[in-house]
């Protein structure tokens, strides 16, 4: 199977997960796959799905990256279709018949489309043997693109005869796989979770007073740093503002967001992908599904909305493997004083945003343990342990705790009061962050847990 698939994609060797997933795949498991961006997760369905018989349908949200994967598999595995909106009514019909034959080995649907009767009963017809849910998250609201549609994939496999299940995802955290592993209904599904460290990138966070610092300190950077980047900003406007600012002779920049016409925004995806120097100004769907690989940076104008999201974004930078940064342009809020009342803060996708751009440890630390990779080092790889930049926080610390210094060991189980059982990720400086298997994300005092007994062995 190895020898199979680097022979069909033309590649050196299987990155990590992507064989493990492959073997349950191949075996009639179902499968959950949490690869990073650009580790090649389509690779996993793309030649799962021809090595066993009959229909894969594969749930995409994205028309663009939809029509990617078809011309790409057309090109080296056989027949592909995709059925969405942009089909006139006679290419629908056409296609619809082809999917029922059962002649196509690739059916692309976006969720909302499988809901329709006439296409769910198509697909029904070819007898599928694969479905596969890319962008997995979304249909997880802990997650940071959740999308209603989605919980309607359930029922959809059901009727389809509960063919295998393949979810896939670049950005899951322990919750946010429990509740995709729930919510689509998977049989003791084998979990595969590549190493989220990206060794290529820098990680940083510049913090100011105000917005208009923050937005000075932003535009500086793009115009100090080489190459191709993205800068994501909050609306249209910005991009297009912003755009107008940091484009040079040497280097143009473009904006691109839902505002612009069709025509445009292929203009701009063509001009990124060209492989010259070029800036885009953008809202944040942006990047999805786009594989370029020398991208040197991601700037953020305003503080992402998770960890999740800010993960998937960033990782758009550095997919060749060389050097790559990025940065937040955070703008303090009120002191932004770090917020924990009576030895915890609130348990969302938000607070443990804040917790990255406040934390004066490791910051690849705080990202592995937030995706339940702990690990009690220093990366060399960030803002706060590789020594400060000009406006950027400056580290009070290394990152590493003594043994000693720390009431739990990091991975262990503990038990809380109110919120049950749980599992220490991490320590930062005073506080140390506890995934609960019920209550979420929590950050305590460790002075409070020391004390005060919070926390027992569990």
């Amino acid at each position: 199977m190895r020898r199979a698939v680097l022979d069909a994609f033309d590649f050196s060797r299987l990155r990590p997960g992507q064989e493990e997933a492959l073997v349950a795949v191949t075996k009639g498991r179902d499968t959950l796959a949490v690869m990073p961006t650009g580790a090649g997760k389509s690779a996993i369905y793309q030649f799962a799905g021809s090595f066993l018989e009959g229909t894969t349908v594969v749930v995409s949200p994205l028309l663009a990256l939809q029509k990617d994967q078809v011309d790409n598999i057309g090109a080296h595995l056989g027949q592909a279709r995709l059925v969405n909106s942009s089909l006139g009514d006679g290419e629908r019909r056409r296609v619809l018949d082809e999917v029922r034959s059962g002649g196509i080995e690739f059916v692309f649907v976006a969720p909302e489309q499988l809901a329709n009767r006439e296409t769910l009963a198509a697909v029904k017809a070819a007898d599928p043997s694969l479905f596969v849910v890319d962008e997995a998250h979304c249909i997880s609201q802990w997650g940071h693109d959740f999308r209603p549609d989605y919980l309607q994939l359930r029922p959809m496999i059901e009727a389809l005869g509960r063919p295998q299940v393949l979810a896939l995802t670049a950005t899951a955290s322990p919750p946010v796989r429990d509740e995709i592993v729930e919510q689509l209904g998977m049989v003791k599904p084998k979990i595969v979770v590549a190493g989220f460290d990206r060794p290529n990138i820098h990680l940083a966070v510049e913090t100011s007073g105000d917005r208009d610092q923050a937005r000075q300190g932003l535009v500086a950077r793009v115009k100090e740093l080489d190459g191709t980047g993205i800068v994501y900003v909050a609306t249209r406007r910005d991009a297009d503002q912003l755009a107008d600012v940091v484009g040079t002779g040497r280097r143009p920049a473009a904006a691109y967001h839902a505002g612009l016409t069709g025509k445009r925004r292929d203009a701009v995806h063509r001009q990124f992908v060209s492989g010259s120097p070029v800036v885009i100004t953008a809202t944040t769907a942006f990047g999805m599904g786009i594989d370029a690989p020398d991208v040197r940076f991601v700037l953020h104008s305003d503080a992402p909305e998770s960890l999740d999201s800010y993960y998937q974004e960033f990782g758009r930078a550095g997919r060749d493997g060389d050097p790559a940064r990025a940065v937040v342009f955070h703008a303090r809020r009120n002191g932004n004083a770090r917020r924990f009342q009576a030895g915890s803060t609130d348990a969302t996708r938000a607070s443990m945003m804040e917790r990255y751009l406040d934390t004066r440890s490791c910051r690849w630390k705080l990202i592995l343990a937030y995706f339940g990779q702990s690990d009690d080092i220093t990366c060399g790889r960030c803002d706060n342990c590789s020594g400060p930049r000009s406006g950027e926080r400056p580290a009070t610390g290394n990152g590493k705790r003594k043994k000693a210094d720390v009431p739990f060991p990091l991975e262990s189980r503990v038990t809380h009061g109110s919120w049950g059982e749980g599992r220490v990720l991490s320590y930062d400086d005073d506080t140390m962050t506890v995934l609960f298997d019920e209550g979420g994300y929590r950050t305590l005092s460790v002075e409070l847990v020391r004390d005060k007994g919070l926390l027992t062995p569990g």
